[in-house]
């Protein structure tokens, strides 16, 4: 049995050729359009667009141009989601309760296991539905095997002979419980460890309809647990295809809709410009790679793009329409733009509480994780509109007080005055606004480390933290790498593209 409770027990199975990933990648894709429109429109925080720049000419297209455009978005959405997603998961489709489709489902389901049943009570039996039925679960066990089940491939073949079953249907000495029995044992021989407990309670159901239905049901999980364990095993053999892929899928869309660059230019251009004019370095670290000196320096391609993917951590999704060529990762950016908010105001707290208690507490580990812990519980909910920074401040001041008065307590050390308290809960208070000179520290050096990180090529070992930011090193670090990781592979897809509009861009500057 599998150490793995979610990977099907077909240890004989033999590895993919490196040669057929590229066509494996393109029919899992094609067979996955439902799945990944579910994802995207739970996972695309904003569809609010503002007016697109005129850098290309308007085109008139068809709609069966735009839906062949649609499906190639969805089939490179999905292939980029395999590959970059490592928890990425296919799961059963589950209608809604009430929903139209579910009732009619549920009455079309019924109407034909009643229809068996009818035909099963005949005297003598009618099998012609079951046997349709053996053949389909017949059909399902055989796309389980691979290419080295031999044995288990001749036992179903066998076993499941339909002329054979036919016949013996016909001379009435069909045991239709004895082919289950069978079904039932090769499932068990087959599916993953998790379903093993689905599996068994089939033995329990004795009559023959509802003995179908349940295994038709469990067949219908198993195949969701062989799709999810042939996108494990072939994930590591297709990066390179599907960097190959979603370069090509972008290509054709491009060739379809010329415009599709256009935000990308201008999020280029942007990047560019603050470079060379120093417009946001309070915001943002200043990159290096400069390819000349003086005031009409022009930074390197590189550089453009570092200071780019550092901008997308600092983006208005509400009010801005985000580059095409990173549209697929709209959502993770947005989530590591909210840890590292998080983190901006974690490490300002803790910056400022450090400072003002004794430095005998500021040494104690068990002290500063308990700290860290007591805040980053308080900050939890940051993500939800119904989040007041300002309250969730003055709450952790109050705790924060507590603990550090604790701490003094037990360390035989001066206590916090109440001039003192009011002091720290103030400074606390205050990191709620962005102006404020704590929080732009950290949120400076934040980004001045991820910038190093960037740069660097993803080599370990890691930048050196900043001063200030030790307290929340670990959770910088762990941001960082999901960060350079994710700007990786978007350059190993798009570059060419970047690489020409940016050599247009500095031209011109």
């Amino acid at each position: 049995m599998s150490e793995n409770p979610d990977k099907p027990n077909i240890n004989e199975a033999g590895k993919s050729k490196s040669d057929d990933s590229e066509q494996d990648l393109e029919d899992a894709v094609e067979g996955s359009d439902a799945a990944l429109q579910k994802t995207m429109k739970s996972g695309s925080p904003s569809t609010q667009r503002v007016q697109r720049p005129h850098s290309s000419p308007p085109r008139f297209v068809t709609v069966e141009e735009l839906l062949e455009t649609a499906k190639g978005v969805t089939n490179m959405a999905l292939a980029h989601e395999i590959v970059v997603n490592g928890d990425f998961r296919i799961k059963p489709v589950e209608l809604p309760e009430d929903s139209l489709e579910k009732r009619v489902k549920e009455i079309v389901h019924k109407a034909f296991w009643d229809c068996l049943s009818v035909q099963l009570s005949e005297d003598p039996p009618t099998y012609d539905h079951a046997i349709k039925l053996v053949g389909e679960i017949k059909e399902t066990l055989l796309s389980f095997l691979l290419p080295g089940h031999t044995r288990l491939r001749n036992q179903i073949t066998e076993v499941l002979d339909l002329d054979l079953i036919k016949q013996e249907a016909e001379n009435g000495a069909l045991d239709i419980s004895k082919l289950a029995e069978f079904i039932i044992g090769m499932m068990g021989t087959l599916c993953a460890p998790a379903r093993d407990e689905e599996v068994r309670k089939l033995q329990d159901i004795k009559e023959i309809v509802p003995l179908f239905r349940a295994i038709f049901s469990v067949l219908d999980l198993m195949k969701v647990d062989m799709a999810n364990f042939a996108v494990t095993s072939i994930r590591p053999h297709l990066m390179q295809q599907s960097v190959e892929y979603e370069r090509k899928k972008f290509q054709q869309i491009l060739e379809k809709q010329p415009n599709s660059l256009d935000f990308v230019t201008q999020w280029l251009e942007e990047a560019a410009d603050d470079l060379m004019n120093q417009k946001y370095k309070n915001a943002l670290p200043a990159a290096g790679g400069a390819a000349g000196s003086g005031d009409g320096l022009v930074p390197n391609p590189v550089a453009v793009q570092n200071y780019a993917y550092l901008k997308l951590l600092k983006w208005d999704h509400l009010q801005r329409p985000f580059p095409e060529t990173v549209l697929m990762d709209q959502a993770r950016f947005q989530e590591l733009q909210l840890q590292l908010e998080q983190l901006t105001i974690l490490g300002a707290v803790l910056l400022v509480t450090f400072s003002m208690a004794a430095p005998g507490i500021s040494s104690q580990a068990d002290f500063a994780e308990k700290l860290k812990m007591i805040v980053k519980i308080l900050l939890t909910d940051t993500h939800l509109p119904s989040f007041h920074l300002k309250d969730a401040l003055t709450t952790i001041g109050e705790k924060v007080c507590l603990e550090v008065s604790s701490c003094l307590a037990l360390c035989g050390l001066t206590p916090f005055t109440t001039e003192k308290e009011a002091v720290l809960k103030g400074q606390i208070q205050a990191v709620a606004s962005p102006d404020d000179p704590i929080r732009r520290i950290m949120d400076s050096r934040i980004l001045i480390f991820l910038e190093s990180y960037l740069a660097s090529g993803h080599q370990k070992p890691l930048p050196t933290v900043p001063g200030g930011l030790g307290p929340v090193q670990k959770e910088l670090e762990e941001v960082a790498i999901k960060f350079v990781r994710l700007v990786n592979y978007n350059k190993m897809v798009f570059s060419p593209y970047y690489d020409a509009i940016l050599s247009k861009i500095l031209v011109r500057s």
